[in-house]
């Protein structure tokens, strides 16, 4: 009997510890969040529940297992495990603890400054560095695990040390595309070329960066697709930023319309449609004809707006409320087709009818006499 109430006993006070300690401690982060409702860290600390409560259970069970007196005769491979999984909560538990300190630190930093550009190269370089921090963590926890827990991997470990310059040129030589876009997305984030929230065009498509990884970048289309690519892309061909320099835009509109269209009532007309919309910011503005065709004149109305946003919405927005005042007060002026016949130059020679052949023929005369 007591072979099998001193497990449950000790299973039980195990656990029961465990749940305590997690619930004391998000009560005391509960507290703390509500003391200081200034900084975030103390709520997003609380999601770290979980990985704490586990790292616990493991790490008291492993020290209470010779008191349990549980003999299965396997008795390593259990406090193998339980370390595995120890080390894992506390790979879990470290990533935690930097994303929300990662996050309070973005917080504090969008909340202290008014420029979004500086936001969103912080929020880029803050994001690699997470990875990286958490991509390193996880190596080095993983290989410090082997080698301690595994006695036989040491000298598998020496072994590979001592030909790492070997091993270190073939990886390199198999891994260049992926050492290639590492190295590519480090100088990414810290380059600040391109960051998170830079509105991109990039293979024709217009969308705005989503994501940046160790190798890959995400780019959200306007029309919610996703277009994902090689960092490295971004190092090697041309590509359109409209958020580097500032996200000031200036928007075009072009018009085909006749000739005898009044330019200047349509300049006067887009001076005071401009006036009333709140996508325009104001700085700039013109209405020029740009070229000319046989049939048609083209006039370019230009906008100035503050955003990508606004750029799309006033620019479809004057297109619309230009052909309608047009349309509306001078119907003549918009393009039409020729159907008239044209009119023949002076002095060009008349086109000759044919005589009809009814009546007398060639070369006879009265009475059908041949002459």
């Amino acid at each position: 009997m007591e072979a099998l109430l001193r497990p449950l006993i000790v299973l039980g006070c195990t656990v029961a510890l465990t749940l305590l300690l997690g619930w004391v401690v998000d009560r005391l982060l509960h507290a703390a969040d509500r003391r200081h409702p200034e900084t975030p860290l103390w709520g997003l600390l609380r999601g770290c529940r979980i990985p704490l409560q586990i790292v616990l259970v493991t790490s008291v069970f492993h020290a209470a297992y010779d008191w349990s007196g549980i003999d299965t005769g396997r008795e390593k491979v259990i406090l193998k495990c339980l370390a595995l999984v120890t080390v894992a909560g506390t790979v879990w538990l470290t990533v935690r603890i930097t994303s929300a300190v990662a996050d309070t630190s973005l917080t504090r930093f969008a909340t202290n400054t008014s420029d979004p550009r500086r936001v969103r190269r912080f929020r880029t370089q803050l994001s690699m560095i997470q990875r990286v921090a958490t991509f390193l963590v996880a190596v080095v926890a993983g290989s410090v695990a082997i080698l301690v827990l595994f006695p036989g991997m040491r000298t598998l470990g020496a072994s590979l040390l001592a030909s790492a310059g070997v091993i270190g040129i073939v990886a390199g030589v198999a891994a260049q595309a992926m050492l290639g876009n590492l190295f590519a997305g480090l100088q990414v984030a810290f380059g600040s070329s391109v960051k998170i929230g830079d509105t991109v065009v990039v293979e024709g498509e217009w969308g705005v960066v989503e994501e940046i990884t160790l190798a890959f970048l995400t780019v959200r289309i306007w029309d919610d697709r996703r277009l994902t690519m090689p960092v490295s892309y971004f190092n090697s061909k041309p590509y359109e930023n409209w958020s580097r320099g500032g996200t000031e835009l200036t928007c075009t509109v072009y018009l085909h319309l006749d000739h005898c269209t009044p330019i200047g009532e349509l300049r006067e007309y887009l001076r005071e449609l401009l006036e009333t919309r709140d996508d325009w910011d104001r700085r700039t503005w013109s209405l020029v004809v740009t070229d000319t065709t046989p049939t048609t004149i083209q006039v370019r109305a230009a906008m100035s707006a503050k955003d990508t946003d606004d750029w799309w919405t006033l620019q479809c927005g004057v297109r619309e409320e230009l052909l309608t005042w047009v349309r509306r007060a001078h119907p003549y002026a918009l393009p039409r087709v020729a159907t008239a016949p044209a009119a023949e130059a002076p002095g060009a020679l008349t086109h000759q009818p044919v005589p009809s052949q009814g009546g007398a023929r060639d070369g006879a005369g009265p009475g059908g006499k041949r002459i």
